[in-house]
């Protein structure tokens, strides 16, 4: 085999040393996987019991994050917690993680919990990157519905500003109803009182 094909498949590090990447069981990668995975990428996802690697954050996603962290912790009771880059066991074969999520205060089980159930999100929160367009507005949406999380959020960058499309679900459905879009003032009274100048970190 070629050093060029030998490379593609098996990859190399930046000392030249060789590796493999994760090869999937023949019915995909389950949940507890990401948790015993050696040498994963950081915030590697699960979609559909497929890992999903994440791109170089850009200055756009580091500042909206803090910005939005900073601002739910601020607005957000002492009964709840602001819950930063954890995964979502939403299934067997879907542990997604939002940027954000909102939880109750009681549902921190220790210092080694990697993950969330999904009946205890108050909120998810997505920011919407290039590389995870398709995702953020269509895949994960869908099944943060369907797993019951009662507010979602997601984050477009629109020249250059964060703009917030805030999302409710429907019960009935089990989907979810825009109920606003916010360009530089994110005011809201739901999930709790919110008000968040996003305009802040630009």
């Amino acid at each position: 085999m070629s050093a060029v094909r030998d490379d593609a498949q098996h990859g190399r590090d930046e000392q030249g040393d060789r590796y493999e990447w994760p090869r999937p069981p023949t019915d995909g990668w389950t949940a507890d996987d990401l948790d015993r995975l050696p040498d994963l990428p950081p915030h590697t996802e699960l979609i559909d019991g497929s890992l999903v690697f994440m791109s170089p954050q850009a200055d756009f996603h580091m500042a909206t994050l803090r910005l939005l962290e900073h601002g739910l912790i601020s607005c957000a009771s002492k009964e709840l917690y602001v819950v930063r880059e954890m995964s979502i066991r939403l299934d067997k074969r879907n542990r997604p993680e939002p940027d954000l999520m909102v939880v109750p205060r009681t549902e921190r089980k220790g210092s080694r919990q990697t993950w969330y159930e999904p009946e205890v999100l108050l909120l998810a929160v997505e920011i919407t990157s290039p590389d995870s367009e398709e995702r953020d507005r269509e895949v994960k949406p869908l099944k943060y519905a369907r797993a019951g999380i009662p507010h979602f959020w997601r984050v477009e960058n629109v020249n250059d500003a964060p703009v917030v499309y805030v999302y409710e679900l429907d019960p009935a459905t089990h989907t979810y109803a825009v109920t606003g879009i916010h360009h530089k003032q994110l005011k809201l009274d739901r999930p709790f009182p919110v008000d968040i100048d996003l305009t802040d970190a630009f």
